[in-house]
């Protein structure tokens, strides 16, 4: 049934506002916001400061806890034509994606780092975003938020961080072995953010030396652990779509010509010469080592002339969870820690995207 005037006379002043509310969203660029995920706020000058406290993932198991944290590989980058590619990469999910394997086309058609070949991959690559439930202890920025239990984003910086209090340095007697997302004894997180050369860092970063209950009582501490919400859901099949259709996608933004065999591409970036050169072997990429909110990379991925250290693991690790109960499981934690680094040193050495 079509509207009427009456309808419209009766709802004109709040039908303005919404009109007005969307029309800002679209002037801004602003979009949804998840409400379920918390970001820390920095001031003018790009620096902040928050107090967290990282727990353990809200997915039902029947035998154990679920690992937590979940790891999400994710391209976005701009065409020469001005189209964006923003989607998740179907490596995540161990299948073939095929912007990683463009990428890999692209890189081992040419041995000059400097190639236009090779920036664009560097361009392309992906990026690694892990995501687990916090406690907000202190923002200072927005209070409100202190107490609550969010979802948070966070990239390989603060995963080292992680990493390093699960397996400290045998050297300092004084450095112990810490779970972080153990809800009686583990310990605060220093969330310190600086601007350098305008990007996030967050080397200054640190747990607290205090290992402290995130609550008094027992009935306190799960009422925190029930607003966990689970993590599986955001790698799950559904969160990646079909093959086919990123490539055609892809396509799209790259243009039909970007697609082109290696062939032709090594045709394109070869030099002209009288003579035939024997061609080497292709290098890997290192720049899956960086992530978004990573600023300095190891001294093997700055220098094109350093060779990147061999891969302590070949073998993809298996999907590790954890035990119900809390000692045990934070050894099995530090193994998915392990496992998880494993990987991502594997992947840089083949170079998979």
């Amino acid at each position: 049934m079509p509207i009427t005037l009456d309808q419209i006379r009766l709802k004109r002043e709040s039908a303005m506002e919404k009109l007005r509310a969307e029309a800002a969203k679209i002037s801004t660029g602003n979009r949804e916001v998840d409400e379920r995920f918390w970001s820390p706020t920095v001031d003018k000058a790009g620096n902040g400061y928050a107090v967290i406290r990282f727990l353990p993932a809200g997915d039902d198991s029947p035998d154990a806890l679920a690992l937590p944290w979940v790891r999400l590989w994710r391209h976005s980058f701009k065409g020469s034509g001005g189209l964006w590619y923003i989607e998740n990469s179907r490596t995540t999910i161990g299948e073939s994606d095929p912007v990683a394997e463009f990428n890999r086309e692209l890189w081992n058609s040419t041995t000059d780092d400097d190639s236009p070949a090779r920036k664009q991959v560097r361009n392309q690559k992906r990026k690694l975003t892990y995501i687990c439930n916090v406690l907000v202890v202190a923002d200072k920025a927005h209070p409100e938020n202190n107490g609550k239990v969010f979802l948070w984003k966070f990239g390989k910086k603060v995963f080292d961080k992680i990493h390093e209090v699960m397996e400290p340095s045998e050297t300092f007697d004084d450095e112990k072995r810490l779970n972080p997302f153990d809800p009686e004894h583990g310990a605060n997180f220093k969330l310190k953010i600086r601007n350098v050369e305008n990007y996030r860092n967050y080397d200054k970063s640190e747990f607290s030396d205090e290992q402290n209950r995130i609550a008094e009582t027992d009935e306190e501490i799960g009422a925190v652990l029930a607003m966990c919400m689970p993590l599986q859901p955001f790698v799950a099949a559904d969160q990646f779509k079909p093959y086919d259709e990123l490539k055609k996608k892809l396509d799209r933004v790259l243009g039909k010509s970007a697609t082109m065999t290696a062939d032709t591409q090594r045709t394109m970036n070869a030099p002209l010469a009288t003579s035939i050169q024997p061609r080497q072997a292709p290098t890997a990429v290192v720049d899956d080592e960086l992530d978004e909110d990573s600023l300095s990379s190891p001294s093997w991925a700055r220098n094109k002339n350093t060779a990147p250290p061999m891969p302590t693991s070949t073998t993809t690790p298996a999907s590790v969870r954890l035990v119900t109960a809390f000692d045990t499981k934070a050894a099995t934690t530090r193994a998915a820690v392990t496992a998880d680094v494993d990987y991502f040193k594997k992947l840089a050495a083949e170079g998979e995207d």
